[in-house]
């Protein structure tokens, strides 16, 4: 049985703001490693572009849930 007396409110007043951050850094993370992938063998370069291919496509969705966000607090959802 779930004991909800310690269980956390859903608090989503600042997850535009967290939502953006995380976009930032990944972004950053993203530019380092294309420039880190210059000294990497083909093996890890390949890997590293593969990685990088995943993190844009999280940047997108980030940035789909952000726009949502966004709306609802518009609305007063949030």
């Amino acid at each position: 049985m779930v004991n909800l007396r310690h269980r956390k409110p859903d608090d989503r007043s600042n997850n535009v703001e967290r939502i953006r951050d995380i976009v930032k850094n990944t972004e950053e993370k993203v530019q380092e490693v294309e420039m880190s992938m210059e000294f990497a063998d083909p093996l890890e370069s390949n890997r590293l572009k593969e990685k990088n291919k995943r993190r844009k496509q999280s940047i997108e969705a980030l940035k789909e849930e952000m726009k949502d966000e966004m709306t609802a607090r518009k609305k007063g959802e949030i």
